[in-house]
């Protein structure tokens, strides 16, 4: 997969998933965009992935905020004249069961998880119908799509409401040469998944088929498909990548590795 020649929007780059899109893309060809609020680490993961040879400019960018994310489309679009590929990846995930879920709690997590993707479509939907074709990449999760765990339910309702997203603007995006796909990672290997605790990971890898958990460029690997011309006749579609952690019906049905 080649994208010499293609721009690609990264929300959610400073860290974890979004730096693994960003340092894949960038080693196919891409020039990338950086978007993220954490200034910090944005610039820093910009300057590292500028020591690679990889074309790529920072801004920061609150996805939940219209007006922001509008200025880092026309940001990208100055720097490096086209945006083909938006990958709309920011996401929050405040640990809080459903009877502590403040509204302001709720809100946060449904402003910039699902609210902040429609906003980057939103603003990038011009220079996507420009580029001839557009893709639109969504990072959803397995977690409201397919499973639930306990204090996240928030976070489940504002994953599974991307994959509605999803579909609805894929009927109206596709007379302009558009699709909208999305990825649906498990458990991946990032400083976010430390939050959680090691006995967390742990628990998660022993009922992961392939016995190891994600990382993120295997998250990326899959985004670049649906951003390739190879995905051209596939769109609205939801492709899981946990190494089969939605499937045994048990703990006990994960075979141990061979010696």
């Amino acid at each position: 997969m080649i994208f010499e020649g293609k721009t690609v929007a990264i929300t959610g780059a400073a860290g974890g998933i979004g730096t693994g899109l960003c340092r894949q893309f960038g080693r196919a060809g891409a020039s990338v965009a950086l978007m993220d609020l954490d200034r910090i680490a944005l610039d820093k993961t910009c300057d590292a992935l500028k020591a690679e040879g990889i074309a790529a400019e920072a801004f920061i960018t609150d996805v939940s905020d219209l007006d922001s994310v509008r200025r880092a489309v026309a940001g990208t679009v100055e720097a490096f004249g086209s945006l083909d590929v938006m990958c709309c990846n920011a996401a929050i995930f405040p640990i809080s069961t459903i009877e502590d879920t403040l509204p302001e709690t709720w809100d946060r997590c449904m402003a910039v998880n699902t609210r902040g993707a429609f906003f980057c479509v939103q603003a990038a939907l011009p220079h996507l119908r420009k580029s001839g074709a557009g893709r639109v990449v969504l990072t959803s999760s397995i977690t409201g799509a397919v499973t639930g765990i306990p204090s996240f339910a928030h976070y489940a309702a504002s994953k599974a409401a991307l994959l509605g997203f999803m579909r609805g603007a894929v009927i109206e995006l596709a007379r302009d040469g558009i699709t909208v796909n999305a990825v649906l990672p498990g458990v991946v290997e990032t400083e976010a998944l430390k939050l959680l605790g090691e006995e967390f990971a742990t628990n998660a890898r022993a009922i992961i088929p392939v016995h190891r958990l994600g990382q993120p460029e295997d998250i990326a690997n899959a985004a670049m498909f649906f951003a390739s011309p190879a995905s051209g006749f596939v769109t609205g579609q939801s492709l899981i990548v946990d190494g089969g952690q939605v499937l045994p019906e048990t703990p006990d049905g994960v075979l141990p590795p061979r010696q």
